[in-house]
């Protein structure tokens, strides 16, 4: 039977006031298997009305602990639902069950730190430079917040969201990505049982126009978290000129791998292996540029390419399937595009380099080895298990290809050399850095990128400062009248 999902705003499941909607499509066996609605304005703009309402309603008089409590427990049903919300991701995205799964129980971790981090939340006083003056900063809730989350790891997406905002005293409305809506709105059904009050978090479905582009132009917005591509993020960054509210941008990445002489061979490639067909390469932080050192690149790349072509592709919800699906059409078709394209320009497939001989949008893992940094492929993100390889000779060398790139989100350095790793994470132009290992994460780091790879970070307790506003407050302490201004003493 096809699912029909309902989206969620003040508190109840509605349709779209048109009753507008559009089919998900399973990418594993290209079947539809639900319906999701087509919010219109008058839905966007009754989502955030509410929001703004449930500001100063129960949630707004609530203290900092009571609203860790409703984060933590919403933490605790995420975890209890993993496997019913994994099964529903896998089926609308293609990624693994045992991915998918896995992730919903460890991002529970996000909100458990959220939880915690809501009562830590505080101003300081200021030695301030006047006789008689008790001057302290508050930190006060930013107001409504318009989260737009793509399709790949929506748990952790929102939660890196969901998590500080709340905390922090915020509500929050999400706009579902288009592609596959419905784990989050799967998601929405724990909120109420977490005690978290109607209208506090909202969930929307619908395409950029309009849904995304009303919720992001809205005047009672306040700050848009926009994870996705750079095409989008220059919407937001228009639509925010319209409300002026603070944007934070997470976008793609085209990280650089890099593998010196003296780096664990075994470890090297098994992390490269998990940064670029993990997730079926459809991960931001995918480590799509292979720089291996000339000295290894024979034996590194012999190990890589067995590994690649031993790799099971199937059913993402079998328990032996190691690598499913792309989520959408226009993936597979663009990757078919770029890897033509750098055929064309110089590049030698060694492995892969074709649409899978599987029905479903899958595509063979695949390693691309390019003579020249220039080449098209070498800095497009392709989101998907396509890795291009070029080999170097010196540190300085490397670090120059690697940094040669308008992307800026994550690198991976493997080598034994305590002070040459240092060197080089700090050299690097990326907002995240592995060291001997990739694609780790943590409530307690922050992530993001440089350059084109957006800015503001998420995670971390400085995550949760960026959704607060500080209010400085000044007490004349003394009993002594304040001079007239027109009258000399």
């Amino acid at each position: 039977m096809t699912a029909h999902y309902q989206m969620l705003i003040d508190g109840q499941w509605v349709d779209a006031s048109d009753d507008a909607r559009f089919d998900s499509f399973n990418p594993a066996t290209g079947q539809k298997w639900a319906t999701i609605p087509e919010a219109t304005e008058q839905d966007v703009d009754a989502a955030v009305r509410a929001a703004d309402r449930a500001l100063d309603g129960p949630w707004g008089q609530m203290t900092p602990t009571m609203r860790g409590k409703c984060l933590r427990r919403l933490g605790d049903l995420l975890s209890e639902n993993s496997e019913t919300i994994g099964r529903i991701e896998t089926v609308d995205t293609g990624k693994l069950f045992k991915e998918t799964a896995w992730q919903a129980t460890y991002i529970a971790e996000f909100f458990q730190f959220y939880a915690g981090a809501a009562d830590k939340i505080h101003g300081e006083t200021l030695p301030i430079d006047k006789p008689d003056m008790f001057v302290f900063t508050d930190r006060e809730p930013i107001g409504v917040v318009a989260a737009v989350i793509p399709w790949n790891s929506q748990m952790f997406l929102s939660a890196v969201k969901i998590g500080p905002a709340l905390a922090a005293g915020n509500t929050i409305v999400l706009k579902a990505s288009e592609h596959a809506s419905a784990p989050l709105l799967e998601f929405g059904k724990l909120v109420s049982e977490a005690g978290i009050p109607d209208g506090v978090i909202n969930i929307v479905t619908g395409h950029a126009t309009p849904c995304g582009q009303t919720l992001t132009t809205h005047p009672l917005v306040s700050k848009i978290a926009f994870t996705g591509g750079p095409d989008a993020a220059r919407h937001i960054v228009r639509n925010a000129a319209e409300n002026f509210a603070e944007v934070s941008l997470e976008l793609g990445g085209k990280s650089p791998f890099i593998v010196f002489e003296d780096a664990n061979l075994d470890s090297a490639v098994n992390g490269s292996v998990a940064g670029i067909f993990g997730a079926t390469g459809q991960s931001c932080v995918a480590g799509s540029r292979l720089y291996v050192h000339e000295d290894i690149a024979e034996a590194f790349l012999e190990r890589l390419v067995s590994i690649a072509q031993g790799i099971r592709i199937g059913d993402p919800q079998a328990e032996d399937t190691e690598m499913g699906p792309l989520c959408t059409q226009g993936q597979l078709d663009h990757i078919d595009t770029q890897v033509a394209l750098a055929v064309h320009e110089g590049g030698t497939v060694l492995t892969g380099g074709k649409r899978a001989d599987v029905q479903g949008l899958y595509y063979e893992p695949t390693l691309i080895s390019c003579p020249r940094q220039d080449m098209t492929i070498v800095d497009t993100e392709l989101f998907g298990p396509v890795l291009s390889v070029q080999t170097f000779k010196t540190e300085d060398e490397v670090l120059a290809l690697a940094n040669d790139s308008k992307h800026g989100l994550a690198a991976g350095i493997f080598t034994k050399d305590s002070a040459r790793a240092l060197r080089m994470s700090k050299r690097v132009k990326a907002g995240i850095v592995w060291v001997n290992t990739y694609r780790a994460i943590s409530p307690v780091a922050a992530f993001g990128g440089v350059k084109n790879s957006g800015y503001g970070r998420e995670a971390g307790m400085q995550a949760v400062y960026a959704y607060t506003r500080p209010k400085t407050v000044w007490m004349n302490l003394s009993d002594a009248p304040i001079a007239n201004p027109f009258k000399m003493s």
